[in-house]
């Protein structure tokens, strides 16, 4: 099993040499993109069923100092997000054949190829071993999408992708690193462990501040005020917005966070000491604000960016919360979270390439024309605000219980209020779209019937693509058992 370790990394890097090798083919390059996505997601399900078992199968691949190996290990939560990833690389690249065709965008084999690279860092951050290996993948997933955001090529591309490198490096470096550092020598090792490795070994009065440096240092979990990367990177395509919002940079930020607090610190030592409790109120003031912004916004993808925001600190509020309940229901949205996310993105740039709309003011009467687009949006938005019958509705019910058992009934509110937020600003897109007015006389002629586009001018792919994970948003509020599985398994009896 450890080989499998091993092919998941070297798999999608063999993958992007494959992708430009075949550069003047698109349909054979675009084949191999969506076979090497195929062959990762069967890679990591033998994994899975390894690691169901009870195995933690483990591997070093080179030790740069001695006693801090890279080293791969599959437990529990990594393994809950490498399936989410690898399984949606499967359909981000089915939905990208459609976008990049139909908005016909330049520069595609770069774009596959990077995608197939960031993926590879992703498998690195999931299977990571210790914290030494966790921040050397978290940094090459930000230097291999930085050309995905800067994608367009235009000034504005450029402006963001200086934002988004800027932020994500310099938190890493001012607090991660530090935090790290501070860890070895108070710890002696940097592995991760069941239980934590810091009982013991630092004073108690100086957690909180250690937690902090990790819970900020880590920039992709775009707690406030370290956000602003995450909307300023939405000049980038579509595919790639649904790649950060959904399947590889912000989750991976969220993943750590919860990982470093699990394997790191020990949920019941952070909880004895109280060391979480005023992050918990910041992630709190992250979600209630990220949702405040998102109303202001007209342009969708913005608004879907303040929305992740907003949802991204519902993972840190559960691992902050510190108890089991709080731990299954952060781990649980990780997942849910991922594919109602990914649904509403893929939405938006398939409204932007059949219809050319990017506002939601200009969104009336849209849902006629296109309706199962905007009624896989409204499955998606279900899942977000929490609501069967959707997956989303099990993570923010443990979360809900989370608070509870925290005696943090504040939180409870805040969860709440916050649900009905996101029921506000995205419930608007579907409601105007099946039952709004167009905005202007003639709105979409010339652009809803293209030869080979096969639903009103988005793509086949694309919708095909939107068909499938808003299905799964349903199909998760029925089975949710492997997320769970996984994350109780994570928490212990």
């Amino acid at each position: 099993m450890t080989a499998h370790l091993i092919l998941s990394l070297l798999v999608p890097v063999a993958g992007s040499a494959l992708i430009v090798l075949l550069r003047r083919n698109e349909n054979l390059r675009e084949a191999a993109s969506l076979v090497t996505a195929g062959v990762l997601f069967a890679i990591v399900l033998r994994i899975y069923g390894a690691v169901s078992d009870g195995a933690r199968p483990e591997v070093i691949l080179a030790e740069p100092f001695p006693g801090i190996p890279i080293a791969l290990e599959a437990e529990p939560l990594g393994v809950l997000f490498a399936l989410i990833a690898s399984f949606l690389w499967i359909v981000t690249t089915a939905y990208s054949i459609g976008y990049m065709r139909g908005h016909h965008e330049k520069n595609q084999t770069r774009f596959y190829f990077f995608f197939a690279f960031a993926i590879a860092s992703v498998m690195g951050v999931a299977f990571a071993g210790n914290l030494f290996t966790l921040f050397v993948f978290y940094e090459v997933l930000s230097l291999t999408t930085f050309p995905l955001v800067t994608h367009a090529g235009t000034e504005a591309a450029r402006r963001a992708g200086r934002v988004y490198l800027g932020i994500l490096f310099s938190t890493s470096i001012v607090f991660q690193l530090l935090g790290i550092i501070w860890v070895y020598a108070a710890a002696g090792t940097l592995d991760f462990a069941v239980g934590g490795i810091l009982r013991g070994n630092v004073a108690a009065g100086t957690v909180p501040v250690l937690l902090a440096l990790f819970v900020f240092g880590i920039g992709k979990a775009a707690v406030m005020p370290f956000h602003r990367w995450l909307p300023a990177a939405m000049v980038a395509p579509t595919p790639v917005s649904a790649l950060l919002h959904a399947v590889a940079v912000v989750k991976a930020g969220v993943f750590a966070v919860l990982k470093v607090t699990v394997y790191v610190f020990g949920i019941d030592f952070v909880a004895e000491l109280g060391a979480s409790n005023w992050l918990m109120w910041i992630a709190a003031a992250t979600i209630i604000l990220g949702s405040l912004v998102a109303f202001t916004k007209d342009n969708l993808k913005a608004r879907l960016a303040y929305s992740t925001v907003s949802q991204l600190s519902y993972v840190v509020l559960g691992a902050m919360l510190a108890n089991s309940l709080g731990v299954i229901g952060s781990g649980m949205h990780i997942a849910m979270h991922a594919f109602g996310k990914i649904t509403l993105f893929f939405c938006a740039g398939a409204i932007m390439v059949g219809a050319h709309k990017s506002e939601v003011s200009q969104l009336g009467g849209l849902g006629r024309r296109m309706p199962v687009v905007f009624a896989a949006f409204l499955i998606g938005t279900l899942s977000i605000v929490g609501l069967p019958p959707t997956g989303g509705a099990w993570s923010k019910w443990f979360l809900g219980l989370g608070s509870l058992e925290a005696g943090q009934v504040g939180l409870v509110a805040v969860l709440m209020l916050s649900s009905l937020l996101s029921l506000a600003y995205l419930m608007e897109i579907p409601l105007k779209g099946f039952f709004g007015k167009p905005a202007g006389a003639g709105q979409g002629s010339g652009h809803d019937d293209h030869g080979e586009h096969g639903h009103h001018g988005a793509p086949k792919w694309s919708v095909a693509a939107i068909v499938v994970t808003a299905t799964a948003c349903l199909v998760l509020f029925v089975y949710p058992e492997p997320f769970y599985r996984l994350m109780t398994m994570v928490t212990g009896p």
